[in-house]
């Protein structure tokens, strides 16, 4: 794979050189490889088969996620979450000692291991909250609940510059990876001033199926403001919310 630097930017295919644009700018590469057809009967390329179908598997898996949560996702995300979501299920997918190898699937899999998962790069949860919270996940009733005791923002939130006013984000998602359909709640505070006056206790819920044996995701967030002329604008687009896994829970 090149970079192309030229002042003309090519698209296409010219001389066997494939030439074509992404997020990393456009770059061209030699065409070839192996015939699909061959890739898909030989019994060489089985193991490529089976690496491909658990890939397929992790990508459908984070379109998945990605959707169930998109009510607080596309506030809060870069422009490699879709690349980096998939690689980090496709990691579940291999803790899978149930099926074998090619059937194996994310919700046999370590779902555990996605907790922590930052859905911006550029906003970290773990680099922008600094107060204590605690989340509960109750499976009889259903019950997502987050708390934050009180505590000064600009102590305990590290915000871009320009920032005026913020606001806590929490959502939890049930999700049948099975049957490729999930649910999801939110809840969220109002838009908070950023001072260093001591905040109300935080408390939000979100209630999903009760006694429900699917796997449930808990995601937690903040959206920073800015106030001109007493209208709330998203700073800077958006683009240093933060969004993150704070709890997996399984049957």
């Amino acid at each position: 794979m090149a970079r192309q630097n030229g002042i003309i930017k090519l698209k296409g295919t010219i001389g066997g050189i494939s030439f074509y644009k992404t997020s990393d700018g456009h770059l061209a590469r030699e065409k070839g490889g192996v015939d699909k057809s061959r890739i898909a009967n030989d019994p060489a390329f089985q193991r490529t088969r089976e690496n491909g179908a658990e890939f397929g598997t992790a990508g459908k898996g984070g379109k998945l996620v990605r959707n169930a949560i998109r009510i607080l996702l596309q506030n809060a995300k870069d422009k490699r979450v879709v690349s980096r979501l998939t690689t980090d299920l496709l990691k579940i997918v291999k803790t899978d000692s149930t099926n074998e190898r090619g059937l194996r699937t994310i919700q046999d899999g370590n779902l555990a291991l996605l907790k922590g998962f930052e859905f911006n790069l550029n906003g970290k949860l773990g680099a922008t909250l600094f107060t204590p919270f605690t989340e509960v996940f109750a499976r009889p009733t259903g019950e997502a609940i987050l708390s934050i005791a009180p505590f000064a923002p600009t102590i305990r939130i590290g915000a871009p510059s320009g920032t005026t006013h913020f606001k806590i984000v929490m959502g939890a998602a049930e999700i049948d990876f099975a049957t490729e359909t999930s649910v999801f709640e939110s809840d969220e505070t109002a838009v908070l001033p950023y001072d260093s006056a001591d905040t109300a206790q935080i408390d939000l819920m979100a209630a999903l199926t009760a006694n429900s044996v699917l796997p449930v995701i808990q995601v937690l967030g903040i959206e920073f403001y800015q106030e001109v002329n007493g209208t709330m604008y998203p700073l800077k687009n958006g683009s240093y919310n933060a969004l993150s896994v704070i709890d997996v829970d399984t049957v």
